[in-house]
């Protein structure tokens, strides 16, 4: 092990918002200070919702500079690896980058965008998943990307695009790699988030040729695939003028699906666990080292998305957290003296499962309106309608444990892979309700911790690339060793057992 230390950013993009995370890793260090926080509002652009990436820009360089000219950390130790140039004050030297999944841009033969990248939450993909599994097959669409069917995967975005959009790109890029691209002018698709696109041949670990070849889409748009860990090299010459920073600062490539870096984050002792990943989605799995392509799986809609080492993330996606955001949103629009630190505490106080909604299913997918789309659920169902923000909220956080559940059982049934303990990492992991809700739903015990797993994970893929840790069992070892984790033993497991069968 070595005993020298990295000092890095870490650029952390959600859906909602955005952040700059400086960054120490050494064998007993590990600490995070966010540095900037911006929005990441979608803006609506020629009828359809999209992702305003100018502004993304601009706040992962405003964050940058934060970093780079930071003052160091509070007890004055310079974290830049010995020997070193030091690339600022702060001795960052290495940034990474992840986000969300599926989204991307358009390139011109002149490295332009064609157009602002589309919201995954756009609805012109309507239709358009089942008609491709109409025409190809959902087995045979399966068998190679393993990827769960949902209808905004980049397949069906890219279907969408209009003709003569297709016929001027040159190449696509994730929302990662787009900003990778403005950083050091590379091009590529860094593994885990292609493995998202439902146009990655999961087994052989290349785009799915064939499979672009029947969607008609041209083979040229799918850039060389990239691993992380790669170095991207330094930062462009008007970038780094713009960071006030000299060669010295390289980009490193992550786990650039956020997930796949939250994976990488969780602080698990052996392979024998799940994992929620738990923020405005869950998603509930587990790791393998192979992925799983039975017609069970298919059936289930599990997906099989790369993670690091390549690793299989063998899991589903449940609508999480956001049912919660979006119910806030509501109350506070109309009006209502509500938080979320009121509606939890109103929550502890309500009856349990009086009120069960799928919290997978799609009518949930889209904004506004949240409460009363639960309510007309429970109407349809025959259940009492929540009234109050701590009825609906306790129906949520009900939901969401039973959902987690249901489908840890699921990857452990399909996978063979023994669970012992459930990982809650995320933001999720600071909701003591939903985190012993969910080991009550389990059976099992629940480790909740780290709260920033992605950021966490995309800075330890960085210290791994830089030579500070050699594997992800001691990058995990190091979690366990510098955070604070909470565990919670599942109560009475019996009333949930209705709704897990």
């Amino acid at each position: 092990m070595t005993t020298e230390r990295l000092s890095a950013a870490a650029v952390d993009l959600g859906a909602s918002s955005g952040r700059v995370l400086l960054g120490e890793v050494g064998p007993d260090v590990l600490q995070t200070r966010v540095v900037h926080r911006f929005a990441n509002d979608p803006v609506h652009v020629n009828g359809r919702l999209s992702w305003n990436v100018d502004a993304l820009w601009d706040g992962v360089l405003t964050g940058l500079r934060e970093a780079v000219r930071g003052e160091g950390w509070a007890r004055g130790a310079k974290p830049v690896r010995a020997g070193s140039p030091s690339a600022s004050a702060s001795g960052v030297t290495s940034v990474g980058i992840d986000s969300w999944a599926v989204d991307y841009g358009l390139l011109d033969e002149s490295g332009a965008l064609l157009a602002p990248p589309a919201h995954y939450r756009d609805g012109r993909t309507d239709g358009v998943m089942e008609r491709i599994r109409a025409d190809l097959g959902a087995s045979a669409i399966y068998q190679t990307t393993g990827l769960q069917f949902m209808p905004f995967n980049t397949a069906y975005q890219l279907l969408t695009e209009r003709p003569e959009d297709l016929a001027r790109a040159q190449t696509l890029l994730m929302i990662p790699d787009l900003l990778c691209h403005r950083l050091t002018g590379t091009v590529g698709a860094e593994r885990t988030n292609a493995s998202t696109t439902q146009l990655y041949d999961v087994t052989a670990a290349t785009w799915a040729g064939e499979l672009i070849d029947k969607l008609g889409l041209p083979a040229r748009l799918f850039p060389p695939l990239r691993e992380p860990g790669e170095s991207l090299g330094p930062v462009l010459p008007d970038v780094r003028a713009a960071l006030g920073v000299n060669d010295s600062l390289r980009v490193t490539v992550v786990a650039s699906h956020d997930t796949a870096s939250a994976v990488a984050a969780v602080p698990a002792e052996d392979e024998n666990f799940a994992y929620v990943s738990c923020g405005t989605w869950s998603l509930v799995g587990v790791e393998l080292a192979a992925p799983v392509l039975s017609a069970r799986s298919l059936a289930a809609n599990f997906t099989n998305e790369v993670g690091v080492d390549g690793t299989i993330r063998y899991l589903r996606n449940v609508m999480g957290l956001w049912l919660l955001q979006e119910s806030l949103r509501s109350w506070q629009k109309a009006g209502e003296p509500v938080t979320l630190e009121s509606v939890l505490a109103g929550a502890e106080r309500e009856a349990p499962l009086r009120s069960v909604i799928d919290a997978e299913s799609e009518e949930f997918l889209a904004p506004g309106e949240m409460p009363e789309r639960i309510r007309a659920h429970c109407r349809r169902t025959n259940q009492p309608e929540p009234e109050t923000p701590a009825a609906v909220t306790r129906c949520i956080l009900d939901s969401l444990a039973i959902a987690h559940a249901r489908n840890v059982a699921l990857a452990r049934d399909l996978s063979g892979r023994r669970v012992d303990a459930v990982h809650i990492v995320g933001g999720g992991a600071l909701n003591t309700l939903l985190c012993q809700l969910t080991a009550d739903a389990c059976g099992l015990p629940v480790v909740a911790g780290p709260v920033e797993a992605t950021a966490l994970g995309n800075l330890l893929v960085q210290a791994r690339a830089h030579g500070i840790l050699a594997d992800r069992a001691e990058a995990r070892a190091l979690i366990r060793r510098t955070h604070q984790l909470r565990r919670f033993e599942p109560r009475d497991h019996d009333p949930f057992l209705p709704y897990l069968s």
